[in-house]
């Protein structure tokens, strides 16, 4: 007996430091993922270094909360 599974095909490009760009099934454009406020301090990213964006813990929390 086989099951249906799916499989996630999402493509992480690392572009420097904290920046990301992700490709998402059923996006037509990547998301940009980086890191803001407290969570680039706990990391040593100084403001001025990178623009602040949402990181990936703030995905995951925002999708665990749908």
């Amino acid at each position: 007996m086989s099951e249906d599974v799916y499989t996630s095909k999402v493509r992480i490009e690392r572009i420097r430091g904290p920046l990301r760009r992700a490709f998402l099934p059923a996006q037509e454009e990547p998301v940009m993922f980086g890191v803001h406020s407290e969570i680039a301090e706990h990391y040593g990213v100084k403001p001025e270094d990178f623009p602040p964006m949402a990181t990936t813990l703030d995905y995951v929390v925002a999708a665990a909360g749908g």
